[in-house]
């Protein structure tokens, strides 16, 4: 989990092999007739043209390029999740936008804090993006599925204590197609030191996944 960005003030807190196969063609000893020997080339040129043909696997993928992550969710939501936060949030760099894009909302109002952040990754295949997403979820014990969310969904909520303040963190990750959507969602509560409840942030980082689906859906449309 990587460490939370807070004022200053209250920083410390949070912190493929392929194997060609090759058929070759038994000959006896005697020697081919003339119609024999046409025969034979022209089966060897039918057998060549099957197997030097365009192929028939060839990987399609439904997203090339991650969408902009800032216009995703709308700005009701933010308000609503991230009181106190710019509506517009912030893009973090990346070192490739077409394969990952992330916004990001944080605020601190009053003595509350939440942040909120969104990614879109983008993957070779569909295969690529299932192994992603077994792999992720595999490392987030605890959750479960969220139905009707992309092609697949799942949702996990962890608390964490630090110098005795609780932090609340729900992570929610969402594939389609080739496409992963990863949604974090967390809050403090810095005057009684507790965490916003597990319902609360569990709702909450479902909402935003929900419509981050949506846009990469209607982006694909578009």
């Amino acid at each position: 989990m990587r460490s939370l960005p807070l004022p200053l003030a209250l920083t410390a807190r949070l912190t493929p092999v392929v194997v060609l196969a090759c058929a070759g063609w038994a000959m006896s000893s005697a020697p081919f007739t003339e119609e024999q020997d046409t025969a034979a080339k022209d089966t060897q040129k039918t057998q060549s043209e099957k197997t030097s043909g365009p192929s028939s696997t060839a990987v399609s993928k439904t997203y090339a390029a991650a969408p902009a992550p800032c216009t995703s969710v709308a700005a009701k939501t933010v308000t609503a999740l991230v009181p106190g936060a710019k509506t517009a949030g912030k893009e973090i760099p990346s070192t490739d936008t077409g394969l990952r894009r992330t916004c990001s909302w944080n605020a601190l109002k009053g003595y509350d804090y939440r942040w909120l952040d969104i990614s879109f990754e983008i993957t070779e295949s569909d295969d690529a993006a299932q192994s992603s997403y077994k792999e992720r979820t595999g490392e987030k014990s605890g959750g479960g599925a969220v139905p009707g969310l992309g092609d697949e969904a799942y949702s996990v909520v962890n608390l964490t204590t630090e110098d005795k303040q609780q932090t609340r963190e729900g992570v929610v990750f969402a594939r389609v197609s080739n496409a992963l959507v990863v949604v974090n969602y967390n809050g403090s509560d810095f005057e009684t030191k507790k965490a916003p409840s597990t319902d609360e942030i569990n709702k909450g980082a479902i909402k935003a996944a929900k419509e981050v689906v949506a846009a990469l859906l209607n982006g694909k449309k578009s």
